[in-house]
Order: structure tokens, then C-alpha cells, then sequence
């Protein structure tokens, strides 16, 4: 079977992971650009009320993060590699905020569909830690993951803004 990129989308073998890393516009940024995503959905997940409105996030009421849901092919990149750019892409040493935006909604964390995703991701948090960073990154299992407004996915591209409050870091 052909593994290649051109590979009907329909029938390639995907795998998802999902990122609360701060405001989703940045975050979707740059994992959009990331070889072998296949596509990002900007959402909310992590809280207590269904399908939560933008507005109910922002004003502290539902719970939820603003986060990012990747789709990706496996045989072009891995977990771990999305994951050490998630960790690249944000701060991870920051507890509920990301540059100027500041609430619970922008809290880094990664919210796991399986248990090897959390094993990766509890590993490079461990790395990332004997390197002397003071990770606040919480690794949570996954809930229900509601897609945000229309207006916020692809906003940078939407917009030809680029992200305020991420900026690449090597620190791997």
C-alpha cells in the first residue's frame, strides 16, 4: 500500500493529539506547519459544561482550555515529535497564562487518548525538568473535545496575523 502523502485522505491511517498550550490561534499556528499534520481544529476541552461558547470559556464558567486538536499521519511524524514541538511552541514553565493572556483557559496541557500518548508525554516532561525548566504542563486524559466558532479556526491564516504570544524556543 502506498504510505505516501498523496495517499487519499480517506483511506490514509491518521492518529489525533491534543494541545492546550495557551491562546489556540498560536498554538494551531504552528503545528499547521508541522510536517505530517494533516489538518487542526481549534476547541475547548477539560471542563465541565457541554459544548461550551467562546464567551463561557473566556468568562471562567465552563472550565475548558482553549486547545488544539491535531490530525496527523503517523508514518510521517510521531507523538513525540509533535509533542517536543508543542513544548517548543509555547511556555510550558507558565501556570495559566501565555504571554499577555492570562486564566485557566490558557494553561498548557495535554490531554492524552491513550496511555503510550501519556507515557510520551510525562517522559519529555521529565527531560524537559532534569534540563532545570519548572514544566507546569498538566497531562490529562482526554474528554470531549468541542470545536470552537468557525471564526477561530485558521485565524492567523484568516487574518495574516502572526502569533502574539508564541514564539519558537529550542529546548530539546
Amino acid at each position: 500500500m502506498d504510505s505516501s502523502p498523496a495517499l487519499d485522505k480517506r483511506t490514509r491511517h491518521t492518529e489525533r493529539a491534543i494541545f492546550a498550550g495557551g491562546c489556540f490561534w498560536g498554538t494551531e499556528y504552528y503545528l499547521q506547519q508541522a510536517k505530517g499534520v494533516i489538518s487542526t481544529t481549534a476547541g475547548y476541552i477539560g471542563g465541565h459544561k457541554e459544548n461550551p461558547t467562546y464567551e463561557e470559556v473566556c468568562s471562567h464558567r465552563s472550565g475548558h482550555a482553549e486547545a488544539v486538536e491535531v490530525v496527523y499521519d503517523p508514518n510521517i511524524t510521531s507523538y513525540e515529535d509533535l509533542v517536543r514541538l508543542f513544548f517548543e511552541i509555547h511556555d510550558p514553565t507558565q501556570l495559566n497564562r501565555q504571554g499577555p493572556d492570562t486564566g485557566e483557559q490558557y494553561r498548557s496541557e495535554i490531554f492524552y487518548l491513550n496511555d503510550n500518548q501519556r507515557v510520551v508525554a510525562e517522559g519529555l516532561i521529565q527531560t524537559l525538568r532534569d534540563k532545570g525548566y519548572r514544566v507546569a504542563t498538566r497531562v490529562t486524559r482526554a474528554t470531549t473535545f468541542w470545536k470552537a466558532e468557525d471564526y477561530h479556526q485558521d485565524y492567523n491564516r484568516q487574518t495574516g496575523r502572526a502569533p502574539y504570544c508564541h514564539v519558537y524556543t529550542p529546548r530539546f
